[in-house]
């Protein structure tokens, strides 16, 4: 029986540490403030197919339209939620699509690239919103949709009577090479750089990646995290061209897509200023310098320090290394 008496008092302090919590919780709630409503100004047109795959699996976080859960609304989880919401605004917003046809496909292309690689949505979402999941048939669909999107850029381009030179650096309407709104200028000395790398897209393009002489240091000697300023990494796409034999060539000339190392002017964009020049006449992407911290760096930034936030990063290649093992 003592013993029994004992062991009672013991429910107590279980009871003070439960009303403990749930006043601590309380408290919180006094300091949770709902998410910022914001207006639809321009919803993105698309299929309808393909707006059910973004409304269910983004538009939580990328649009001024939330579906939240009850528990998305508690505080502490409310605090981390409307950060994330906040954040994914800014990097791409469904409800503010103010973009032209080429900007728009740009967008998609980068949605198509995240989702192909599992990267959206996030993980710790849907563990949260299993529902929100996207599927294999789901990533079809938006590439689908995607790669029919290059017709529109293909009807811009012939309404503009572009040059029909397919070397750009030869067009001679080009009195002086263009600028990114960023301040990144169009140079073609890239075409007597070192090649560092090479790639493929489901788009069918071939692209070349090259490297001026700082950045091929940097790739030669393993010394890219982070990559030196002063580098400049330069993506050319082409489209492919398939001969009659077989043979792949490199076709018409799509687009320039370069990097510029600077850790003091590119400090929102982790150090980079981004730029792409596309057709026949190198026209710039963007319409204000913000462009890359909406468009570019979210994709790069995936990547984090392990590739210096770079696509297409060699492997690691050490000429000096490579030439003692040989002679091992």
């Amino acid at each position: 029986m003592d013993s029994l008496k004992k062991k009672r008092p013991v429910k107590k302090p279980i009871a003070i540490i439960f009303l403990a919590v749930l006043g601590i919780f309380t408290v919180l709630q006094l300091f949770n403030k709902p998410l910022e409503g914001k207006p639809v100004t321009k919803k993105i047109e698309a299929p309808r197919e393909v707006l059910a795959i973004l409304e269910n699996s983004c538009f939580n976080c990328h649009s001024n339209q939330q579906n939240l859960s009850w528990y998305d609304k508690i505080a502490p989880i409310s605090w981390a939620v409307n950060k994330d919401v906040q954040r994914a605004r800014e990097v791409l917003n469904f409800s503010e699509w103010n973009y032209s046809a080429g900007d728009h496909q740009g967008k998609m292309f980068a949605i198509l690239n995240m989702m192909q690689a599992g990267k959206m949505p996030l993980h710790n979402y849907t563990l949260l919103h299993p529902s929100a999941k996207i599927t294999a048939k789901d990533v079809e669909t938006i590439k689908k949709y995607t790669l029919s999107l290059s017709g529109i850029n293909t009807a811009q381009k012939e309404e503009k009577n572009i040059h029909q030179n397919s070397e750009p650096s030869k067009n001679p309407a080009l009195s002086k090479f263009p600028v990114s709104p960023n301040g990144v200028q169009y140079t073609d000395d890239f075409k007597h750089w070192k090649v560092i790398s090479m790639s493929t897209l489901f788009d069918k393009s071939i692209r070349v990646i090259y490297g001026n002489d700082i950045a091929v240091k940097a790739v030669e000697t393993e010394n890219f995290h982070p990559w030196p300023d002063g580098s400049i990494v330069v993506k050319s796409v082409w489209k492919q061209e398939k001969l009659a034999d077989g043979e792949v060539r490199a076709g018409e000339f799509v687009n320039a897509q370069f990097m510029v190392k600077d850790s003091k002017k590119y400090t929102d964009t982790e150090g980079w200023g981004f730029a792409k020049f596309s057709g026949k006449d190198l026209h710039p992407t963007g319409k204000t310098a913000s462009f890359a911290k909406e468009s570019c760096i979210a994709c790069h930034r995936q990547l984090g320090e392990k590739t210096g936030y770079l696509f297409d990063v060699p492997m690691k290649v050490n000429t000096e290394r490579l030439i003692k093992n040989l002679q091992k």
